[in-house]
C-alpha cells in the first residue's frame, strides 16, 4: 500500500478587529511617549546651555518617566505579535 502525502496547508491566524485595533494603539501609545521623551530631553538641554542644572535634572527625570511608559508599550505590542503570529 502506497501512502500519498500531502503538504500541510499554513494555518494563516486570523486577527479580529479588537486585537488588531489593540496593536494599533500600543505603537500609538508608544509613539506619543517617545515624542515626549523627546521634547523633555530637548528642553533638558536648553536648560543645561543655561546653567539651571535643576530645571535640567527636572526635565531629565519626565523624561525617563515617558521613556518607561513607551516601554512598557513596546512589551505589550512585542506579546501581542508573538501571540498573533
Amino acid at each position: 500500500m502506497t501512502t500519498t502525502l500531502e503538504p500541510k496547508k499554513k494555518i494563516e491566524t486570523i486577527v479580529d478587529a479588537a486585537e488588531n485595533q489593540k496593536g494599533i494603539e500600543n505603537h500609538k501609545k508608544a509613539a506619543k511617549h517617545h515624542e515626549e521623551a523627546a521634547k523633555h530631553h530637548h528642553d533638558a538641554a536648553k536648560h543645561h546651555a543655561e546653567g539651571n542644572h535643576e530645571k535640567a535634572s527636572h526635565s531629565a527625570v519626565k523624561a525617563d518617566g515617558h521613556h518607561c511608559i513607551a516601554s512598557e508599550a513596546r512589551k505589550e505590542d512585542a506579546k501581542h505579535h508573538t501571540m498573533h503570529k
